[in-house]
């Protein structure tokens, strides 16, 4: 673990909340990063849990502002999502404060796994979800509330751990019928982060969050989340996805280890 304090610990915080930042930017996934990196840093895992979120929430200003060319076209769309993103948000988080420290450090490496899971598959779903493909017909009735239904689980799991819903809320953006990626990421940009907004919320309330830290890690959330959203056409994503694949299956690996065969 690194020392309270140190240069070490301050350089690790901003440098994996920059490089969450991005990479929610671009597709989603980033708390695999800031998570491990606080618990590298002595914070419990409930601790942990809630000053991610936080941080990245605030450095989500970063990203709304990248792609703020993009919000005219998805408006239709928010008014949809927004409602059960806030509700389910607010059930994931209530949820993780009436979770003892001792539960969630046991189910961290399942959710690390699947979030991970969803990062090794993210190719295959967004082909599933013709992400790619342009002129898509308009999406039925069912569709629609098909995919505010799957919202509202995203948004629970989100408010709870969150690691991997951008791939979700792409997935099924692209199963509607949603085809420019960027207005996607757009549109994603902004539910992740009211569903953030009201998890961080309760665990403020909570007590939950560790305020230094969250102060650095904001400060590289938000550089990451705007040259993430600003560059995203030059970003290579496949190799981005390939080495948080890479550290979440070591990460997984290690709490797997650490809670259940050491």
């Amino acid at each position: 673990m690194f020392e309270n304090g140190s240069a070490l610990e301050t350089l690790s915080l901003v440098a994996s909340a920059a490089a969450a930042g991005l990479i929610n930017a671009v597709a989603g996934g980033g708390t695999l990063l800031t998570f491990p990196s606080l618990l590298l840093c002595g914070t419990p895992p409930l601790v942990a849990n809630a000053t991610s979120t936080l941080a990245l929430f605030l450095g989500t200003g970063g990203g709304v502002l990248g792609y703020r060319r993009q919000f005219a076209p998805i408006k239709p769309w928010l008014w949809r999502f927004i409602p059960v993103s806030i509700l389910g948000g607010y059930a994931g988080s209530w949820l993780l404060t009436h979770t003892s420290d001792r539960t969630f450090s046991r189910l961290v490496p399942f959710l690390i796994l699947f979030a991970t899971v969803l990062f090794l598959s993210q190719g295959l779903i967004r082909r599933i979800a013709g992400v790619h493909e342009s002129g898509s017909a308009e999406p039925s009735t069912a569709m629609i509330r098909g995919a505010i239904v799957f919202q509202l689980f995203v948004s629970v799991y989100g408010g709870y751990f969150g690691a991997g819903i951008g791939i979700l809320m792409l997935a099924s953006l692209g199963l509607i019928g949603l085809s420019d990626i960027h207005e996607m990421n757009a549109l994603k940009t902004v539910l992740a982060a009211l569903i953030n907004l009201v998890a961080s919320a309760q665990f403020v309330f909570a007590g939950l969050i560790d305020w230094p830290k969250t102060g650095l890690m904001t400060a590289g959330a938000l550089v990451g989340y705007f040259v993430g959203s600003y560059f995203s056409q030059r970003i290579p994503q496949s190799r981005m996805r390939q080495l948080i694949s890479a550290i979440g299956v070591a990460i997984a690996s290690w709490t797997f280890y650490k809670e259940f065969l050491r």
